[in-house]
C-alpha cells in the first residue's frame, strides 16, 4: 500500500520502534502533518498488530466521519470495509474492518463491556490536547487496562499542541516523537472590532471582506449554532451566489457532509462552523479562514448545581490551529476579528475540561469500573474537590452508588444509557411506571439544545412527539428516543402512547431533579427595569424565578428541570404540578421534625412540629415547651442581636471591667475572662440555665445580669474582687467615691480637690500594686488636674490652681500647704 507523501512519514520508524519496544508513545506533529490519515495505515501491517484492529478516538463525530472517509478513500474503499467508523446513531463496521474510528464516549463503553478489549492490539487518541472529559476518562482506563489486564496493549497518543513532556511522564516515559508539517504560508490579518458590535455582525463583515480580498472558500469560526444561524441569514440575504454552509455539532451527517463537500453548483462557498472544524479535518477548497476569537465551553455552577454555557476567549494555541486551516492546501489568508495587542494576552492553551466540567457522569463510570477513589488510576489531571463531592453526593441521591461508594444494581443499569445520570435515572423510573416513551421523550427534549424560548415544558414534549418544528431537530431528537427505547428493552410500541400529560411529565422531572421541586412563595421581587418575578422556594433551600408575566408563575408548585446559573436562578424549563402530586410522588422524601429556631425578623423562638419536603413546610403545629432546644435558639438569637440585647447596667459593667482589670494585672491568679467576645462564645455555659421560658427578645430585660455574672465567680473570689478592685474608695474627707474601671488601665477616681487635703498619699487597689488615676475636680466639678502622684501635684500644681480658683470659689478652703490642711467635702458657711 503506497501511502501519501506527507510530513508525517518521516517520524513512523521511530514510532514503528516505539510501539514495537514498549508499547506506548507520544506523537506531537502539527496541523497538515497527516497523522490522523497516514499513521493507522502506516502501522497496519506490524507484526504486533497481527490480526488485530487499530481503534482510534477522535474528540468530534464530524472528525470521526471525515477521516475514517479520507483513510478509506485511500485505501479505494468505501468506509465500513478495512477502515470503518462508529459515532451515536451510525455504524459504518464490518467483519473485515481493522482500523475503526469512534468517538472517546464509545471507548469507555466498549471498556466497561470487556475490559481486556478483545481482538484491538492499538488505542490512538487522536487530538488529545482538546482534553475533552471522556478523552481523559478513556485514557485512564485503557492505562489501567494495560498495567493490570493486557500489558501487550499498545497505546499511542497524538496532538499538534500539547505539553508533551506531561503525557509522556503519564504513559511511564513513553518515548515522544517529533514530525514535521506541511503547512503553506498564512498571512495574518488583525480586524479588531467595535466593543459594541454584535458578533454575527463583525463575522458578516469579515467573510465580506475575506470574500472580496482573497479567492477560494472560507472557513470561519463562531462559537455555537446562534450565532451561526445569525451570520448564515446576513450572508444569504446580502450575497448572491454563495453557498453557506453551516457546520456544528448538533448537525446531521447530512448536513455535516454537504459543509464538507465542494458545492455541487460550483458556486464559491463559506463555512460557518464551531471549532469542531479547528482539528483533525481538512475542508477541500479552503484558502481563507475569519475567526471570531470565541468559543462557547460548559462550566458547572457549584451552587446551581447545572451547567452554564460560557462565550470565552479562544487560546493562542487554538487561534493558531484556525488559521492554520488557511494552509492546508495552499498559501492562504486568515482574518482574526481583535487586535495584535489583545492576541497577546490570549491564554496560551484550553483549560482541560475535567478542571471545569460536571463530573457525575464520570464519577458513575468510575463507580461502574470498581474504583471508589480517582487516585487509583492515571490522570494528567486528577478529578477531585468540590466538583467530584458534588458528584459522589448526586449519585447516592440517585441510588447509583451505596454507602461505600460502590454501584448499585440501580447505578449499573444507569450507566448502560447513554444520557447523564439524572436523565438515566429518569428513563429508568418512567420504564417502572409503565410510561418509557414518554420518559424517552422528555429525556431526549431535556438532553436537546434548541431556541425554543418557552418555559413550559410540556408543549416542547407534545411538540416533538408529535414531529412539529425543525426536521433536522425532529431527527435528532427521534433517533435518541428510539436509542433509549431500545436499551430499556421497550423496541416494541409502548402502551403509554398519548401519556405525556402534565402530571406525567412534571412528576419525572421532579423525581429526577429532586432538589428542583418547588413551591410559589406569596409576593413578587423586583426584576429590574420595572420588571416582577414570581419567586419559587426549592426544597434545596434555594429560591428561583419565573417572570410575573408567564403563565406558569400562577402554578402552586413547579417541577424545575433546567435554570440559568447565579444567584437569582431564573428557570428555563420546568413543568406544573398541584400539591397533591407532589404527595403522592414524593411521598418517601416526607419527613416529620421538630424545628426550634430563632426567628431573626420576629426576634422570637419559633418551635413547631413541621411535616417538611426538604427545605419546604408542607404543615406546621406550634410547641408549647422546646426545652433544651429552645433555649438553643434563644442563645443562636442572642447572638445574632449581639451581647448588647442584655440588660445591661453600669454595675455590671464595671463589675465586668473590675474582673478584666485584675486578670490584666494578675495574670498568674487565672480571674476568668469575661470580656465581651468571651461571653458571647460561652452563652451556653453561662447564660443557658436561666433562659427557661425565655423565648422572646422582650423577655430578656427580666434577667438579672449582675447577679447572673456575679455567679461565675466561687465565694472566694468574690471576696477577693471585692478587696482588690474595689467599687469606691474612702478619702480624707470621710466620704467615699466611686471608682471608674477600663482594663487594663489603672482605674479612675474623680474627688473634689479639698477632698484631699492632709493627704500625701495616692490611693491604690490590687493591694497596693496598681495606683489610682485621680480626677482632681474644682468645686464646680470640673476637673483641674489627672495626676497618679498626690505628693508631686501638691508640691508643684497646686499653687497654680489655688491662684486660678481662691478667687473664683471663696467660699471654699484654699490654704497654702495642703499637705497638713483639714480634708472637708463642705463650702464654708456664708459671711465666714
Amino acid at each position: 500500500m503506497k501511502l501519501p507523501d506527507y510530513p508525517v512519514g518521516a517520524a513512523l520508524p521511530a514510532l514503528r520502534r516505539a510501539l514495537a519496544g514498549p508499547g506506548r508513545a507520544v506523537l506531537a506533529a502539527p496541523p497538515g502533518s497527516g497523522k490522523t490519515t497516514v499513521v493507522p495505515l502506516a502501522l497496519l501491517d506490524e507484526p504486533w498488530l497481527a490480526g488485530q484492529r487499530i481503534v482510534m478516538l477522535e474528540p468530534r463525530r464530524v472528525a470521526a466521519r471525515a477521516s475514517a472517509a479520507r483513510m478509506a478513500q485511500l485505501l479505494g474503499e468505501a468506509p465500513g470495509q478495512t477502515v470503518g467508523y462508529q459515532i451515536r446513531f451510525e455504524r459504518r463496521v464490518s467483519d473485515a474492518t481493522r482500523i475503526e474510528v469512534v468517538t472517546e464516549g464509545l471507548l469507555t463503553r466498549r471498556l466497561q463491556a470487556d475490559a481486556e478489549l478483545p481482538g484491538v492490539g492499538l488505542l490512538i487518541f487522536d487530538e488529545f490536547h482538546e482534553r475533552s472529559l471522556d478523552a481523559d476518562l478513556a485514557l485512564a482506563l485503557s492505562l489501567d487496562v494495560r498495567a493490570n489486564l493486557r500489558p501487550e496493549l499498545r497505546v499511542l497518543v497524538m496532538s499538534a499542541t500539547l505539553d508533551t513532556e506531561r503525557v509522556s511522564a503519564l504513559l511511564d516515559g513513553a518515548p515522544i516523537i517529533e514530525a514535521g508539517g506541511r503547512l503553506f504560508p498564512v498571512d495574518l490579518r488583525y480586524l479588531p472590532q467595535k466593543p459594541d458590535l454584535r458578533l454575527d455582525e463583525a463575522m458578516t463583515q469579515g467573510v465580506l471582506r475575506a470574500l472580496a480580498e482573497t479567492s477560494g472558500d472560507v472557513l470561519a469560526f463562531l462559537p455555537g449554532a446562534r450565532e451561526i444561524r445569525a451570520t448564515q441569514r446576513r450572508l444569504e440575504h446580502g450575497v448572491r451566489d454563495l453557498a453557506v454552509c453551516p457546520l456544528y455539532g448538533e448537525l446531521g451527517s447530512v448536513e455535516q457532509d454537504l459543509a464538507l463537500s465542494p458545492d455541487a453548483q460550483g458556486r464559491r462557498k463559506v463555512i460557518l462552523a464551531t471549532n469542531i472544524a479547528q482539528t483533525s479535518l481538512t475542508v477541500e477548497g479552503v484558502t481563507t479562514v475569519v475567526d471570531g476569537g470565541y468559543v462557547r465551553a460548559a462550566r458547572f455552577d457549584l451552587g446551581a448545581g447545572a451547567n452554564r454555557l460560557d462565550t470565552l476567549r479562544v487560546s493562542r494555541a487554538s487561534a493558531d490551529q484556525r488559521a492554520g486551516r488557511a494552509g492546508r492546501l495552499g498559501p492562504g489568508t486568515a482574518y482574526r476579528l481583535w487586535s495584535q495587542d489583545q492576541h497577546g494576552a490570549l491564554a496560551a492553551h484550553d483549560s482541560a475540561e475535567i478542571l471545569a466540567a460536571d463530573l457525575t457522569r464520570l464519577a458513575l463510570e468510575l463507580a461502574l469500573w470498581g474504583s471508589r477513589d480517582p487516585a487509583e488510576l492515571q490522570w494528567l489531571d486528577p478529578p477531585g474537590g468540590a466538583h467530584w463531592a458534588y458528584a459522589q453526593d448526586l449519585l447516592a441521591a440517585l441510588g447509583a452508588v451505596d454507602g461505600e461508594r460502590r454501584i448499585t444494581a440501580h447505578g449499573r443499569a444507569l450507566a448502560r444509557l447513554p444520557a447523564p445520570p439524572r436523565l438515566a435515572h429518569l428513563l429508568m423510573l418512567a420504564r417502572e411506571q409503565g410510561v418509557a416513551a414518554t420518559g424517552a421523550w422528555l429525556a431526549a427534549t431535556l438532553d436537546a439544545r434548541d431556541a425554543d424560548r418557552s418555559i413550559d415544558l410540556l408543549p416542547r414534549v407534545q411538540q416533538a412527539r408529535a414531529g412539529r418544528g425543525d426536521p433536522a431537530q425532529v431527527r435528532r431528537l427521534g433517533d435518541s428516543v428510539r436509542q433509549y427505547l431500545r436499551l430499556l428493552g421497550q423496541d416494541r410500541p409502548s402502551s403509554d402512547a398519548g401519556d405525556d400529560r402534565t402530571e406525567t411529565v412534571a412528576e419525572l422531572v421532579s423525581l429526577a431533579f429532586p432538589e428542583r421541586l418547588a413551591r410559589r412563595r406569596e409576593g413578587l421581587r423586583d426584576a429590574g427595569r420595572g420588571a416582577r418575578d414570581v419567586a419559587f422556594l426549592c426544597t434545596d433551600g434555594g429560591e428561583a424565578r419565573l417572570p410575573e408575566h408567564d403563565p406558569l408563575s400562577r402554578s402552586p408548585w413547579l417541577a424545575i428541570a433546567h435554570w440559568e446559573p447565579g444567584p437569582q436562578r431564573r428557570i428555563r424549563l420546568a413543568a406544573a404540578l398541584d400539591e397533591a402530586q407532589v404527595l403522592r410522588a414524593h411521598a418517601a422524601r416526607i419527613v416529620s421534625l421538630r424545628e426550634v429556631r430563632w426567628d431573626a425578623q420576629q426576634q422570637v423562638v419559633i418551635a413547631e412540629q413541621q411535616r417538611r419536603l426538604g427545605a419546604i413546610v408542607l404543615s406546621a403545629r406550634r410547641i408549647a415547651d422546646a426545652g433544651e432546644a429552645g433555649r438553643a435558639a434563644m442563645i443562636d438569637g442572642i447572638r445574632s442581636l449581639g451581647l448588647q440585647a442584655l440588660p445591661w447596667t453600669e454595675s455590671a459593667r464595671q463589675w465586668q471591667a473590675r474582673v478584666l482589670s485584675l486578670r490584666a494585672w494578675q495574670p498568674q491568679a487565672h480571674w476568668p475572662d469575661v470580656s465581651d467576645e468571651n461571653l458571647l462564645a460561652t452563652l451556653e455555659s453561662w447564660l443557658a440555665p436561666y433562659l427557661d421560658g425565655v423565648t422572646r427578645r422582650a423577655h430578656l430585660d427580666a434577667l438579672d445580669l449582675p447577679g447572673i455574672l456575679h455567679g461565675l465567680l466561687d465565694y472566694d473570689a468574690q471576696q477577693r474582687l471585692a478587696r482588690l478592685a474595689p467599687t469606691h474608695l474612702g478619702v480624707p474627707s470621710g466620704q467615699r467615691r466611686a471608682l471608674h474601671y477600663q482594663p487594663p488601665a489603672a482605674p479612675t477616681l474623680e474627688v473634689k480637690l479639698q477632698e484631699m487635703f492632709g493627704s500625701a498619699d495616692t490611693p491604690s487597689v490590687c493591694e497596693g500594686q496598681v495606683r489610682v488615676v485621680m480626677h482632681l475636680l474644682s468645686p464646680a466639678q470640673r476637673p483641674v488636674a489627672v495626676t497618679q502622684d498626690l505628693a508631686g501635684f501638691w508640691a508643684r500644681g497646686y499653687l497654680e490652681v489655688r491662684k486660678d480658683l481662691r478667687g473664683r470659689y471663696p467660699r471654699h478652703p484654699w490654704p497654702e500647704d495642703p499637705r497638713v490642711a483639714q480634708a472637708t467635702h463642705r463650702a464654708k458657711p456664708r459671711g465666714t
